[in-house]
């Protein structure tokens, strides 16, 4: 009998569909950001405005900030990683594909268990950082137990599909592809799996200890009983930091793929750039406290940090140049893949200049929590890791959807957004030199702050319309069908069929050379070569255990939020269950036959 559509997504555990799921429900957090973000500009457009109460301006950064981050950012490129990187690296699948699902359903439950929040006594209101004690039960409502266990959940996906790719990336790879053959964006995933790896488990500690103390009772964080706020910033940073890596190196990944398709050359000086990438993993982790340059940590501590953080600037230099000087003689291709791609280059490097303004600690006790910081962090954000997204997304788009996005579209969604981009946080950076600080809903007339947050509000317009544009390029090209390699692309995703058969390929590629697509197609090859005969195909099958599991951490949830602990021990209870089923139940999976596998190929 055949499965319904419905029953086969939710079950799924094919790398591509779990892919595709993961940049549906991101792009989901996306508009729920963007638009918390539109009503933060619209709030501060004008003096003494009240378009929103002060409470729910505060609970409006702090979800903006939150969604994005871990909501937006995160699952859009967990999206690309999961279709993308299997077929990069010649393999049939991710190294667990159970547990790929079981990630992506924690990922969403925590996400819908956090947005909840709103409906349920108030959204979370101590900022994305949530800081003790702003965060703690004095102060903080319950609002903050939903960014609590939210987090929690969605992290554990996280750190799940981050382990996932390491060990997908150091063991499926195809015959012949050693790791300095591996494409860049593959590289920079195995780095951010790396980070995630030693990154999420801080977060996790600190999220339990800020549980059991508003929940039940520990000390914590509370001074007066012996407590220390500062270790919850510690915690969060020593997460927090090698985070915007986490979202930053993919990104990278992206643009390094793009640069070289759309310049028709080899990315100048790979081997650099695959050190420049291991380098700045590594630097991510010494650098956490120069956000918490004023509360006194001594000036050694403050110097070691700021140095820490101007050496990052050398190996993203290193990339910079590598991706100017893979442009140089090229024949450069203005797609909307690459303009993103060229408009990145100058905007990370302003975030990046700002970064090191800001790492010199005597001057930051100036700039921080002003509107500089905000302006820096977005340059580096959205300069970096948004246009890496939309980079990607009409760079991928032909292969993971099967269909072509107007390019005529696609420009001025570019334009507009890039416009409104600037306009919007240029003038941030002078903000914040004026002492415009951060995080107030609000400011006095006759401070001369008028004009430069009215010209910030009419950007976010901008990218609001851009983004509207995008949504209506994905409607009207729905119907326009991709070739398979319409780029012609460099690399082996771009070898398979589109849309891509559940198993990837039907023989394992041999990989010759870096940029392997590429290399057969100068060597004048019709198809990669093969290491195996064409035979019967081992795949998983689907499972509904992760959605389970997931909803029961979900229910668990509750319980904790409102002291209900018989609905925990429910929640938990199905959870453990269905990690029960799993391991006592045999799954060998299925076979796809030689006969069917041909038949494709003719269709194909």
């Amino acid at each position: 009998m055949k499965k319904s559509t419905l029953w086969d997504w939710l079950t799924t555990v094919d790398h591509k569909k779990i892919g595709i799921m993961y940049l549906v429900a991101g792009a989901f957090f996306f508009v729920l950001g963007g638009l918390e973000a539109m009503l933060i500009r619209i709030q501060l457009m004008f003096p003494e405005s009240n378009f929103v109460s002060a409470q729910a301006f505060n609970e409006l950064i702090t979800m903006h900030g939150t969604t994005m981050i871990f909501l937006a950012a995160m699952p859009l490129l967990f999206g690309f990683m999961n279709f993308i990187v299997p077929l990069q690296i010649g393999a049939r699948d991710v190294a667990f594909p159970f547990l790929n699902s079981l990630g992506f359903w924690l990922f969403l439950s925590g996400g819908i268990l956090l947005n909840l929040s709103w409906f349920f006594g108030g959204a979370p209101d101590a900022g994305w950082t949530a800081y003790v004690p702003l965060s703690s039960a004095a102060y903080a409502s319950t609002g903050l137990d939903y960014y609590v266990l939210g987090l929690q959940i969605s992290g554990a996906g996280t750190l799940i599909g981050g382990i996932n790719f390491l060990v997908t990336i150091i063991t499926m790879r195809a015959p012949g592809m050693t790791m300095m053959k591996m494409p860049l964006f593959t590289w920079s995933t195995f780095v951010a799996s790396a980070l995630i790896l030693f990154a999420f488990p801080a977060l996790t500690v600190g999220l339990f200890l800020l549980m059991f103390e508003r929940l039940f009772g520990a000390n914590y964080f509370i001074v007066e009983a012996g407590g220390n706020v500062v270790i919850w910033q510690h915690l969060f940073w020593i997460f927090g930091h090698p985070e915007v890596y986490i979202l930053v190196l993919p990104a990278f990944g992206i643009f390094s793929e793009v640069l070289s398709t759309f310049s028709k050359k080899r990315l100048f000086g790979y081997s650099a750039m695959v050190f420049a990438t291991l380098i700045i993993g590594f630097l991510g982790f010494m650098v956490w406290a120069h956000h918490m340059f004023t509360v006194g940590m001594g000036p050694v501590a403050n110097a070691i940090f700021a140095v820490a953080t101007m050496a990052i600037a050398v190996p993203t230099g290193i990339k910079i140049f590598n991706w100017l000087l893979t442009l140089w003689g090229g024949r450069i291709q203005f797609t909307t893949a690459n303009l993103f791609a060229l408009g990145f280059i100058p905007s990370f490097v302003l975030g990046g200049v700002t970064g090191v303004m800001l790492a010199t600690s005597a001057a930051n006790y100036q700039f921080h929590d002003t509107y500089f910081v905000v302006a820096h962090f977005h340059y580096v954000i959205i300069g970096g890791v948004v246009f890496g997204l939309f980079a990607g997304t009409f760079y991928w788009w032909p292969k993971i959807f099967g269909t072509m996005l107007n390019e005529t579209l696609g420009k001025w969604f570019f334009w507009l957004f890039f416009i409104g981009f600037h306009l919007t946080f240029f003038v941030q950076h002078f903000l914040g030199l004026m002492g415009m600080p951060r995080r107030v809903a609000s400011y006095l007339d006759g401070q001369g702050l008028n004009d430069l947050n009215f010209i910030s509000t009419i950007g976010a317009f901008f990218m609001a319309v851009a983004f509207i544009i995008l949504l209506a390029n994905i409607f009207v090209s729905r119907n326009d069908k991709a070739v398979s390699d319409p780029w012609d692309g460099r690399t082996l995703e771009w070898a398979t069929s589109t849309p891509v058969k559940e198993y990837n390929f039907a023989q394992t590629p041999v990989v010759r050379d870096l940029d392997a697509l590429w290399y057969e197609k100068m060597k004048g090859n019709k198809r990669l070569p093969v290491a195996e005969p064409l035979g019967e195909i081992h795949m998983p099958n689907g499972s509904i255990l992760p959605l389970i599991m997931s909803v029961g951490l979900f229910i668990a949830s509750f319980g904790f939020i409102y002291h209900t602990y018989i609905i925990s021990v429910i929640g938990l209870g199905i959870t453990l269950g269905c990690m029960l089923v799993r391991s006592i139940k045999e799954d060998h999976g299925y076979h796809i036959p030689v006969d069917q596998i041909e038949q494709d190929k003719e269709v194909g």
